[in-house]
């Protein structure tokens, strides 16, 4: 196996303005809104770790400065913790390394493709991840995380490659779907093509892309010259398909769980699941709910 660039580098766009969510996130980032107790951001910082990520970029917007505190040092909150003997490893996940954390600004919402473009000099010349907060991914019981999993396969195959989910063909015209080539193995496969949300009868497979990727540093020469796309914004998704074919491309069919937390209902469907399954709450949160369908 060849030795390929290690992924170091991970970019989170965090710019979006969350009106979907409003008013809660009149003053708060949505990326901070919490699933029981751990914001959003967090979960995706941690998987970024879990998958040997060193360097977390945030590409944020005005009013988001809340999204690097989280991860800052708060003396007064950790010394008043200490004094009252209260467990302070809850605040361990939170504590970035200095340098570890580093933001650009978006100044202009744009689209995603501008958003991951923004971060065009810290990431340079290397491979990067690309990590939606919105799309909260929850590995199987004793398994891996979706951007480990994503690393292992880079190791075997290298160039780029997005996660993706298997849904209902009826559900397909709801989401960016591939077009699959041939099939490495049982979780990896070729991607001869991307169509965003194509009708039922049209979609050329029933995986749908879920919000994680891995992408040569050469996307971004593509994102500058890139005009603009659906919504009259630079999308990713076309930057990627004009990849198709000139650099290495496949899918990785995530083993786990996928909660579109960009949408009030699936926060709610998150903060339930992941609620029942707490050692410290389920059996209370499962009684509550039993209640209230009664």
């Amino acid at each position: 196996m060849s030795i390929r660039k290690t992924i170091r580098k991970a970019v989170f766009p965090v710019a979006g303005l969350g009106t979907r969510f409003l008013p809660a996130t009149k003053a708060i980032p949505k990326e901070l809104l919490p699933i029981v107790d751990r914001p959003l951001i967090q979960y995706a910082v941690d998987e970024a770790r879990e998958a040997g990520i060193e360097q977390m970029i945030f590409v944020t917007g005005r009013g988001k400065t809340a999204i690097v505190e989280h991860f800052d040092v708060a003396y007064e909150l950790e010394s008043t913790m200490g004094e009252r003997g209260k467990d302070m490893s809850v605040l361990d996940p939170t504590r970035a390394t200095p340098g570890d954390i580093i933001t650009v600004r978006q100044q202009v919402p744009m689209g995603l493709g501008h958003a991951i473009w923004c971060a065009r000099a810290i990431v340079g010349d290397e491979p990067f991840a690309i990590f939606l907060p919105d799309e909260l991914m929850i590995g199987k019981p004793g398994g891996t995380g979706c951007m480990r999993q994503m690393v292992d396969a880079y190791n075997e195959v290298g160039g780029n490659l997005i996660s993706v989910l298997e849904v209902p063909k009826s559900e397909v015209s709801s989401y960016g779907v591939i077009d699959p080539g041939p099939q490495i193995s049982d979780t990896l496969t070729e991607v001869k093509g991307l169509v965003e949300k194509p009708p039922v009868d049209e979609a050329p497979s029933n995986k749908i892309i879920s919000g994680r990727y891995i992408l040569q540093p050469e996307v971004m020469r593509t994102l500058e010259n890139q005009g603009k796309g659906a919504g009259g914004e630079i999308q990713l998704t076309d930057a990627m398909a004009q990849m198709i074919g000139t650099q290495p491309f496949h899918a990785v069919t995530f083993e786990g769980r996928r909660y579109d937390c960009g949408s009030k209902v699936g926060f709610v469907e998150a903060t339930l699941a992941l609620a029942l399954e707490r050692e410290d709450m389920g059996e209370e949160v499962r009684a509550i709910a039993l209640k209230l369908l009664a």
